[in-house]
């Protein structure tokens, strides 16, 4: 039986991404002497800070250019200037579709948990006025593992009490996807079947999120 939902944040409650990209182009051309493309950033999508900036050093070929203290400084200074371009977000900034599916799991009693590897998820959350929705928020500072291992996916099952058989996780990228069915999950993906195909269930766009469809294929699934 469906139990609740665990939720990914950038790219499923609204497009962190875009800041998130922004603000690891400056310090990686102004302090790595790297330029990163789209590309790049897919590869940022869903992982930890560090792993972040550990993607971006391979890919400039300087992996071991930088000690750990130094290697924090740079993760630092990406964090100061994302806080400064998320300050502007508002509700207009929910993805399409979300508040009425956020409403439609709470009509049902589901209860969700944030699984993001984003430590500024709480104040976003906030900046979008969607706390009610949320019973609690993983604090990735307390994680050993990043995306796609199921750790982050567990706690938030674990903090509202879910079995995590009977749970549904939404995510927008593979290490996240892979992460959900690791920990034993029913994965619903949102994008496009060439990245997620592995997805339990997938929808194109937050906009085609449907809560009735969910519980379908996920009893269909656990029958």
């Amino acid at each position: 039986m469906l139990k609740g939902f665990v939720f990914d944040l950038d790219g499923i409650i609204t497009d962190t991404a875009k800041y998130h990209y922004a603000a690891w182009k400056r310090v990686a051309q102004d302090e790595l002497g790297i330029t990163i493309n789209p590309a790049v950033n897919e590869h940022l999508k869903g992982v930890s800070r560090m792993d972040s900036l550990n993607v971006i050093l391979k890919f400039g070929h300087k992996e071991n250019a930088y000690t750990d203290t130094e290697k924090a400084e740079f993760a630092s200074e990406k964090n100061d200037l994302y806080k400064s371009l998320i300050q502007q977000m508002t509700p207009d900034d929910i993805l399409p579709g979300i508040a009425d599916f956020l409403k439609a799991i709470t009509a049902k009693g589901y209860p969700m948990a944030l699984a993001s590897a984003s430590r500024n998820a709480p104040f976003i959350i906030d900046r979008l006025q969607l706390a009610e929705y949320f019973s609690a928020i993983v604090d990735p500072a307390t994680l050993t593992k990043g995306k796609p291992d199921p750790e982050i996916f567990e706690r938030a099952a674990d903090l509202i009490h879910l079995p995590y058989a009977e749970t549904v996780g939404i995510e927008d990228a593979v290490a996240g996807i892979e992460g959900i069915q690791a920990a034993g999950m029913f994965a619903v993906g949102v994008g496009s079947p060439d990245v997620l195909g592995k997805a339990d269930l997938l929808f194109p766009d937050t906009a085609h999120l449907n809560l009735a469809q969910i519980e379908t294929a996920f009893n269909a699934a656990r029958k």
